[in-house]
């Protein structure tokens, strides 16, 4: 019962958040459109198929940070320096504004605000019985894993970073996504929301306190 109420407490807290969001943040997406166009040539959204609740299958969408047609071109999962990513892309990776597109998911119900992070068909294909408890809930746009690997791709090393990350991230990950459904609740929610938000500060932090550390010519 008390799972049931959680459930649906979250679902109605899920619509407000992202109707409120996709409101208020329209002049954001305007901007980032104007510049994704600006910087190179494709379309401004991109959609790439996630597995969600339940197993079913779903269009995530994010703005565009890497030149068109980047996926036909290299591994699935992106890595340090990738090569694909564009000026623009960059800094909304960093920023993760990449990933305010995710609010429409929330809207339809396709995903959460907190939850585990989705994952690609090819790395679900690979998960044994107890890692498919992660498909009893929605996936969302952030959560303990989204937290713990913020600098993913600063971590990940181009030689062969599709079968690095499948055999040793992907576990962990997962590792800590069914501690999150063991453990879920409104409190831990808000922390969580709250801790992405450090997160995400500290990671610019770090990022600008590197580029003041480098030495000039």
């Amino acid at each position: 019962m008390a799972d049931r109420l959680y459930d649906r407490v979250k679902r109605v807290l899920d619509i407000v958040g992202a109707g409120f969001g996709l409101l208020f943040l329209w002049p954001v997406f305007l901007i980032v459109a104007a510049l994704i166009k600006s910087d190179s040539r494709g379309h401004i959204f991109y959609q790439q198929e996630r597995v969600g609740l339940g197993g079913d299958g779903f269009m995530m969408v994010k703005f565009r940070t890497m030149v068109r047609d980047a996926d036909k071109d290299g591994p699935s999962v992106t890595h340090s320096d990738d090569p694909r990513v564009t000026r623009v892309g960059r800094l909304l990776r960093l920023t993760k504004v990449d990933e305010l597109p995710n609010l429409w998911n929330v809207l339809v119900g396709e995903m959460s605000l907190v939850g585990p992070r989705p994952e690609l068909p090819e790395h679900v294909s690979r998960f044994d019985e107890d890692e498919k408890r992660v498909l009893s809930v929605r996936p969302g746009i952030t959560g303990p894993t989204q937290i713990r690997y913020i600098a993913e791709e600063e971590m990940l090393s181009p030689v062969n970073v599709d079968e690095n990350y499948a055999t040793s991230v992907l576990r962990d990950k997962l590792k800590w996504d069914l501690d999150y459904i063991d453990n879920r609740g409104f409190f831990r929610d808000i922390v969580i929301l709250i801790t992405t938000c450090f997160a995400i500060g500290f990671k610019l932090l770090g990022r600008y306190s590197k580029v003041l550390e480098e030495p000039t010519d």
